[in-house]
C-alpha cells in the first residue's frame, strides 16, 4: 500500500490496521468488557436479586444447623454439599443427589439454607448475575461452541487492536497526561489514549488471558495428541483431580457390606470437626462441607477450606476427611506440588477471574474493567468523529457512518439501559411465573433491541441523550426499587454489614451519577461553529458534549425526530 506515491510505513499500517481491527468487532467488544467489569461482582448481583436472601444471618451454630436442615430435606440422599455463608454471600448453598440420581448435573438438587435456621428458602427463578457471566464469553441464543469461537475471534483481534495501537503511538507516556477539552477530535483521541495506557498492562493481560482460557478449543492439537483425545483426563490432570478416569472399574462392595452401611445411625456432631479445621486453617477456615452416604454406617465428612488469595494454586482449598459416625480423622492430604506451566496457566488465568482478590483489590480489577470499556466507547465515537471532514465535502452522512452513529448509541448507551432494564425486571416480574429468569433474560434483549431502534429513528444528538437519560433514571431507582419489593433497603444493609446488598445500590447510585453527568454535559453544550457557517449564521455538524459518552451533532441535512 502507498500513500502519495510514498510507500506506507510501518506507523501507518499499525494505525490502519489498529482502526479497522478496533471497529469491525468493536461493538461486541464493547459488551463483552462490560458484562466482563460487571461480573468481578457476580456473587453481589446474585444476591441483590433473590431478596428472599437479605433476611439470613449467619452465626457460630450455622455448620450444625445447615446438617440438621439436610436431614429435614434430603435424610435418603448419597451426598450432601454444604458451600457455608461468606462475606460475598449470607446463606448456605445446598446440592445433593438421590442415591439413584442420573448421572451429571442433570441428578443434582439445589436449594438455599437460612444460616440462621437451617431452613430452606424459597427463592425466585433468575439466571441473576450469572446471565452476564456466561454472556460475557458465550453470547446468548446460540450454540455455546460457536459463540466461544466468536468470542475468542473478537479478543484475537482485540489483541492485535492494543499492539497496533502501542506501536502507533510515538509519544505514548506524553498522550498519557495530554488532554484538551473541548477540541473535538484532538479532546475524544485524548480521552481514547488516557483510557488506553492508564490501564495499559490490565487490558494485555485481560486479552491474552482469555485467550488461554478458551485454549483448549482455539488449539486443541497438543492437548489432543497428549492425552489421546481425553480431554477430560487432560482438565482432571490440570486442575489436580484424583477421580478416576471415566473407563476405571470402581470398587465392588459385597451385599453384607452395602446392607450394613444403608442402616440409618447416628452421626457425629460437626462443631468439633469445624474446630480442629479452624486449628489446621485459621486465617481460611472451612468454606464446604461434604458429606458421603450421610445417615449410614459408611458415611464420610470431608471439611474443605476456603479459597485461598493465591494466584499460582488457583481455588486453594485444602481438605479433611473424617468418619461420618465417630468423627476420627481418616485423611488430611497435604497440597500437591504445582508444575511450573501449570503455575503460569494460574496466575494468567486466576488474574482474569479475580476470583482471589480480596475486596480492595477486586474494586481495582473492577475500575481496570471500566477503564477498559470507557477505551472502547471512545475509539468507536472517534472513528465518527474523525470523518468528519469527509461529510463537511460531501454534504451530507453517508450511510455507512449512519450506521456506526447507530451502533454506537444502540451498544453503548443501549446495553446500559437493557442491564438496568434487567434488575428492573427480576423485580417487577411475577416470582410464579413460568420460565421466569428466560423472560428476565427477554427483557434485557428487548430493551437492548429497542434502543437500536430508538437510535435509528432520532437523530444523533437526540439518541444519546435521551438514552444516558433513561439509563440514568433506572439506576438511580435501583436502590428504592429494591427497598419496595422485599429487599434489604440501603442504609439497613449497611448497618447489618451485607454490602453485597449495598454495595450493589451504592454501584446503581454511582452509575446514575455519571450517565446523568454525561447526558447533561451533552444536552448544555453548545453546537460549535465552523468558519464556513460562521457568515450563514447556521451551526456546524461538530463533536458535541463531553466524556465518555459525548457524541456528534446531527448534519442540518438530517431529519429532526
Amino acid at each position: 500500500m502507498r500513500i502519495d506515491g510514498k510507500p506506507e510505513g510501518l506507523r501507518q499500517s499499525m494505525s490502519w490496521l489498529h482502526t479497522w481491527s478496533g471497529l469491525l468487532l468493536g461493538w461486541l467488544l464493547y459488551a463483552v468488557f462490560f458484562t466482563g467489569t460487571l461480573s468481578y461482582f457476580l456473587d453481589e448481583i446474585n444476591v441483590w436479586m433473590k431478596p428472599e436472601l437479605h433476611q439470613s444471618q449467619p452465626s457460630a451454630n450455622t455448620a450444625e444447623l445447615a446438617l440438621q436442615g439436610m436431614q429435614r430435606l434430603a435424610p435418603d440422599a448419597a451426598t450432601w454439599t454444604l458451600s457455608l455463608p461468606g462475606e460475598r454471600h449470607p446463606t448456605v448453598e445446598a446440592s445433593w443427589r438421590a442415591k439413584d440420581a442420573a448421572a451429571g448435573k442433570a441428578g443434582t438438587k439445589r436449594a438455599e439454607l437460612d444460616a440462621a435456621t437451617g431452613d430452606a428458602i424459597a427463592v425466585r427463578e433468575t439466571r441473576g448475575g450469572s446471565f452476564l457471566y456466561r454472556f460475557h464469553f458465550e453470547l446468548y441464543a446460540m450454540p455455546r461452541i460457536w459463540a466461544r469461537w466468536i468470542v475468542g475471534i473478537a479478543t484475537m483481534f482485540m489483541l492485535v487492536a492494543i499492539i497496533s495501537g502501542v506501536i502507533t503511538h510515538k509519544k505514548i507516556f506524553t498522550d498519557f497526561f495530554t488532554f484538551r477539552p473541548r477540541k473535538q477530535q484532538r479532546s475524544w483521541l485524548d480521552a481514547h489514549n488516557m483510557t488506553a495506557i492508564l490501564a495499559l498492562p490490565f487490558h494485555i493481560m485481560i486479552t491474552f488471558s482469555g485467550l488461554l482460557l478458551l485454549m483448549i478449543m482455539l488449539m486443541p492439537w497438543g492437548a489432543s495428541a497428549v492425552y489421546e483425545g481425553d480431554t477430560r483426563a487432560y482438565f482432571n490432570e490440570m486442575r489436580g483431580s484424583t477421580r478416576p478416569a471415566a473407563n476405571q472399574p470402581q470398587r465392588k462392595r459385597g451385599a453384607e457390606s452395602n446392607a450394613a452401611d444403608a442402616a440409618p445411625v447416628t452421626m457425629t456432631p460437626i462443631a468439633p470437626l469445624m474446630a480442629q479445621a479452624q486449628q489446621r486453617w485459621p486465617n481460611r477456615g472451612v468454606g464446604t462441607i461434604v458429606v458421603n452416604q450421610p445417615n449410614t454406617l459408611g458415611a464420610r465428612i470431608e471439611l474443605r477450606s476456603q479459597g485461598g488469595n493465591s494466584l499460582i494454586n488457583r481455588g486453594g482449598s485444602e481438605r479433611m476427611v473424617f468418619d461420618g459416625i465417630s468423627g476420627k480423622m481418616l485423611d488430611a492430604p497435604a497440597a500437591k506440588p504445582i508444575s511450573t506451566p501449570t503455575a503460569i496457566y494460574n496466575v494468567l488465568t486466576s488474574s482474569h477471574l479475580g476470583r482471589f482478590a480480596d475486596p480492595l483489590l477486586r474494586w481495582l480489577l473492577f475500575l481496570s474493567g471500566v477503564v477498559g470499556t470507557l477505551m472502547a466507547a471512545t475509539g468507536m465515537v472517534l472513528w465518527v468523529v474523525k470523518r468528519l471532514p469527509e461529510r463537511r465535502k460531501l454534504g451530507r452522512t453517508p450511510l455507512s457512518h449512519r450506521l456506526v452513529e447507530v451502533l454506537n448509541v444502540g451498544s453503548i448507551s443501549g446495553l446500559s439501559v437493557a442491564t438496568a432494564a434487567y434488575f428492573f425486571s427480576n423485580r417487577l416480574i411475577p416470582v410464579d411465573t413460568a420460565q421466569r429468569s428466560d423472560w428476565e433474560i427477554r427483557c434485557f434483549f428487548l430493551v437492548w433491541a429497542l434502543c437500536a431502534v430508538h437510535a435509528l429513528l432520532r437523530s444523533h444528538r437526540r439518541a444519546w441523550t435521551e438514552q444516558l437519560t433513561l439509563a440514568a433514571l433506572l439506576f438511580a431507582c435501583l436502590p428504592l426499587l429494591n427497598a419496595a419489593t422485599g429487599g434489604l433497603p440501603l442504609p439497613a444493609a449497611m448497618s447489618a454489614g451485607l454490602w453485597s446488598v449495598a454495595g450493589f445500590d451504592l454501584v446503581a447510585l454511582v452509575l446514575a451519577a455519571i450517565h446523568g453527568f454525561a447526558a447533561f454535559k451533552l444536552l448544555h453544550s453548545p453546537l460549535p461553529v465552523s468558519p464556513t457557517s460562521k457568515a450563514a449564521g447556521r451551526p456546524s455538524p461538530q463533536v458535541i458534549g463531553s466524556g465518555a459518552t459525548a457524541t456528534l451533532a446531527p448534519q442540518a441535512q438530517e431529519r429532526q425526530v
